[in-house]
């Protein structure tokens, strides 16, 4: 049959096996051989956005016979094109048989009373098939045929698009077989049979399969007076695909083919009641009734439905709308800060004092009175008027602000949770609001620039605080802000974290500090400081620098020794020493403790963190240019250090803001952390605006390097040999081949000899170190001086030794060096007498002052981009006078190269959440990890 520029509408009908395709053309009077009887036929068409009366010749044949033309279509070449409309229908009769071949019908009674089959039930996947089919029908194979005197209108696509599936299904089943499939004779002879008293037998056939009909219920008062009227239930019925197709259920009945609605809407509509009668059982009044559209509530099926009756009805598909003048905004909060504030402000948030945590209801943002409270413990309905309106009252919201009181919180966890917003009462999120002077403390608190007050002060002018005297030091106004607010919450027995970029000049802020304190506080004491060993040397200069006269002491060696320990002094001591000595650190009464690169201390359950947990202090305060290096935990333990109770315990910080913030990638859970940590935490950046405007710029510059013959092949080995070895482990032995894998690769990216333990040959091995060489010898040259950080010490003695060889005067720090070498070797590279420092990442990223240097190289890439910020900054910090250059060098179409990817998507999360490094690589799959470590572009 030649199809070609013929267009194609369905006609339903009852039964719909009865139905026909209608082919029609608008010029022509030839018609197609084939199938069907020929004639004229009426069309609604659309015309733009109007839709026009058009008689026109067609071709009628019944849905039973017209498959064989349709599925001839798909043989159609670009040659012989089809209208849209009919290669529109061949795809829907193709979804017909694909639904037959799976089964899906179920016998039926129509709407005319006939015995009939049915699409369905149908899978979530098939029900998007048939939805999205629908929403891609052409408006022409809507052109359905229309009789005179009706409204042009086109038929909605959704139920157009089901009675032509029902069509097809009901069609297919005819034969002797299907009376063993139905159970009763009618449903196995193509002849229509009327068979009403079926529909009751075949609607609990039906009971669970989808018909594209939906409802959703709106609740309403049932009279003029709630409170004595109640409320009722509306049964709303929406169709298909087409959302905007929404009527009660009365205009449903008042019609057959009400609002767009097919002829099987009827039946469909009831069945979507059935099933949800089954998930609140009050619905089945519905079903009882001779006008099934509303219902009246009692007053428990209003609690229902308030309650968790409509969150089991939305899983069902079934909405529940309530006015707005019903539902008016009645909440409830827990309220904190009430009564007198305390006399003492450092002693009382320090201390073991609880607070009282009181319920509170609010309407409209405003607290109910206590009239109001007792009209809502007086009422007997779920409905209660209040202020004008009717508000609908959750019964476990009364019962909640009924409770006499919630368990009494420290000062400080109160204080926590009011700068979150919210807290955690029986599992649920429940608003907090401050009042009193615990409001007043939190605003205080939450503006920097605020006074540093007592705690029930209403004082709140701008902070009058200067340099204190005895610093001779001129302050920078972020530097002068920076002791301003450590100021503040050291007097409220409050600690916090000076996160400040690398070089911005925390020392100075803290010796300001102690000099602050030693003439304000009557808390002052010693000031105990806590850093690695490379910086004593650099507290001990800066103290003497800034502070003269005041008493410094190290506590660090043999002799060290804490008697007599000046009240107005420092004394400064390192890890490892405060860790053996925690005993007699303890027995002193410290003023202050700062802990000085506390990321040391990052975690928890080390033996270093719980001996810094005993030193007893007025007030601590965390130094640190990261202070979350690689997860959330690592904030906990510093600000659980400077602010004990603070963030709570260690498993509920995690499943209240770790998971949510990590693992779930929360923005409501995000922001609120920010909020609670935000005024216990103080972050500046050199890009800041005011923040060190006279740093030169800094260049950072990637430096693809080819990998040399000996270095491609043996990346390539260890990848082979090592991946198959990881293909057959499982647990903790695969994640160590993972680790030892990429330790692997990127040693041999950084030189043969570095992997294969040589010492020489060196020469002509390696592309980095000959662009290292290239990069050298311009730097000296320029009478620059440059910094090479690597992780690995063994590489560094390689270099080191290489450019020896080459007669480039170099130094190297590592780790193993002692505090008096490490001091005489920033010495001799400030004062120009060494123009190449060779360092360890580990042991010299942090704490260093090494202005001198303008040039700045990563032989090897960190899996951490703050900490090679941070080695950065031994060069780019205040005092630098000259532009700094940063080099990265990178192997390229290698681990290294990858990775500089992931390290650049890592850096944007670095102020909030850091993925786990190398050991989060370890959980790549195997895939993951071949496409990761792979080598590209090798012949």
């Amino acid at each position: 049959m030649d199809l070609v520029g013929w267009a194609a509408a369905y006609e339903p009908a009852d039964p719909p096996r009865t139905g026909t395709v209608v082919f029609w053309r608008s010029e022509g009077d030839a018609v197609p051989d084939g199938p069907g009887r020929p004639g004229e036929v009426t069309i609604a068409v659309p015309d733009g956005t109007a839709v026009r009366r058009e008689t026109v010749p067609a071709w009628r044949i019944p849905v039973g016979e017209v498959l064989p033309v349709l599925l001839a279509v798909g043989g159609s070449g670009p040659d012989r094109p089809v209208d849209p409309t009919v290669a529109y229908w061949a795809s829907a009769a193709v979804l017909a048989l694909r639904l037959v071949a799976r089964r899906r019908m179920l016998p039926s009674v129509s709407s005319g009373g006939f015995d009939t089959w049915l699409v369905g039930p149908l899978d979530a996947g098939e029900v998007a098939r048939v939805r999205e089919l629908a929403a891609a029908m052409p408006a022409r194979a809507r052109a359905v045929p229309v009789s005179s005197g009706v409204s042009v209108l086109l038929p909605h696509a959704y139920p157009l698009l089901r009675q032509f599936l029902d069509g097809v299904v009901d069609g297919v089943p005819r034969s002797p077989a299907a009376r063993y499939a139905a159970g009763v004779e009618p449903y196995a002879v193509p002849a229509p049979r009327s068979v009403p008293g079926l529909r009751g037998w075949a609607e609990e056939i039906q009971a669970g399969f989808d018909s594209g009909v939906g409802v959703s219920l709106r609740v309403e008062p049932a009279g003029d007076d709630v409170g004595r009227d109640g409320l009722r239930v509306v049964l709303q019925v929406h169709g298909g695909a087409d959302t905007a197709l929404v009527v009660d259920a009365a205009a449903l009945w008042a019609g057959r083919h009400a609002a767009g609605f097919g002829p099987r809407a009827r039946i469909d509509t009831m069945l979507a009641v059935r099933r949800a009668a089954q998930v609140w059982p009050p619905l089945r009044q519905l079903l009882d009734s001779a006008v099934p559209d509303r219902f009246p509530l009692a007053d428990e099926e209003v609690v229902e439905l308030f309650g968790d009756a409509a969150t089991r009805l939305e899983a069902a598909g079934v909405r529940v709308h309530w006015p707005a003048d019903l539902v008016r905004g009645l909440t409830t909060r827990v309220v904190l800060g009430g009564g007198s504030a305390p006399s003492d402000g450092p002693a009382f948030l320090g201390g073991e004092e609880l607070l009282r945590v009181d319920w509170q209801l609010a309407l409209g943002g405003r607290t109910l009175t206590d009239a109001e409270l007792a009209v809502l413990a007086e009422a007997h309905r779920p409905v209660v008027r209040l202020r004008d309106s009717w508000v609908l009252v959750d019964p476990e919201l009364v019962a909640r602000a009924r409770k006499s009181e919630l368990p009494a919180v420290s000062a400080t966890e109160a204080l926590g949770v009011v700068l979150a917003g919210a807290a955690e009462v029986d599992g649920r999120p429940v608003e907090v609001a401050a009042v009193g002077w615990l409001e007043r403390l939190r605003r205080r608190i939450a503006d920097p620039d605020r006074e540093p007050a007592t705690v029930g002060s209403d004082a709140a002018g701008v902070d009058a605080i200067t340099a204190p005297p005895g610093l001779t030091a001129t302050l920078r106004d972020y530097q002068l802000r920076g002791l301003r607010w450590l100021a503040r919450m050291t007097s409220l027995g409050l600690g916090g974290c000076l996160a400040d970029d690398m070089g911005l000049g925390k020392t100075v802020t803290l010796i300001a500090l102690h000099l602050h304190r030693r003439t304000t506080s009557e808390d002052a004491g010693p000031t105990l400081v806590v850093c690695p060993a490379s910086l004593l040397g650099n507290w001990e200069r800066e103290i003497r620098r800034f502070a003269p006269g005041v008493p410094v002491r190290r506590f660090y060696g043999a002799a060290r020794d804490l008697a007599g320990v000046p009240v107005d002094g420092f004394v400064l001591t390192t890890y490892p020493t405060m860790r053996l000595d925690a005993d007699r650190l303890t027995a002193v009464r410290w003023g202050l403790v700062v802990a000085d690169e506390a990321q040391h201390v990052k975690n928890w359950a080390s033996g270093t963190a719980r001996a810094l947990r005993r030193i007893p202090a007025v007030a601590r305060v965390a130094l640190t240019g990261t202070p979350v290096e690689n997860n959330l935990t690592e904030l906990w333990a510093i600000l659980d250090w400077t602010t004990p109770g603070l963030l709570g315990p260690l498993h509920r910080f995690r499943a209240r803001w770790a998971v949510p913030v990590e693992v779930d990638r929360d923005p409501v859970a995000a922001r609120r952390l920010a909020q609670l940590v935000g005024p216990f935490l103080l972050r500046r950046r050199k890009s800041d605006p005011g923040v060190a405007p006279e740093l030169p710029p800094k260049t950072e510059t990637d430096h693809p390097v080819a990998l040399t013959g000996e270095q491609a092949g043996l990346y390539a080995a260890v990848v082979d040999e090592t991946l198959a070895r990881i293909r057959a482990s499982t647990g903790m032995a695969r994640r160590g081949l993972v680790l030892a894998l990429l330790t692997a690769l990127k040693q041999i990216c950084n030189h043969p000899a570095q992997y294969l333990r040589q010492t020489r040959p060196l020469a002509g091995r390696s592309g980095k170190l000959e662009l290292l060489d290239e990069l050298v010898d311009t730097i000296v040259a320029e009478q620059g001086a440059v910094l090479v950080f690597t992780q690995y010490v063994a590489m560094a003695r390689l270099v080191e030794r290489h450019l020896a060889q080459r007669g480039v005067p170099t130094q190297l720090l590592h780790g193993g060096l002692p505090v008096h070498r490490r001091d005489e070797q920033v010495r001799r590279f400030q004062a120009g007498e060494v123009p190449v420092f060779l360092l360890s990442l580990k042991a010299a990223g942090t704490g260093l002052n090494l202005t001198r240097a303008d040039h700045v190289v990563h032989y090897d890439r960190w899996w951490n981009p703050a900490v090679e910020e941070q080695a950065t900054d031994r060069a780019y910090r205040i005092g630098q006078t000259r532009p700094v250059q940063v080099h990265r060098l990178v192997t390229e179409g290698t681990v290294e190269e990858r990775i500089g990817a992931l390290l650049a998507a890592k850096r944007d999360l670095a102020d909030a959440v850091l993925s786990g490094g190398e050991a989060a690589l370890t959980e790549l799959s195997d895939a993951e990890l071949a496409a990761l470590v792979e080598l590209r572009g090798r012949q």
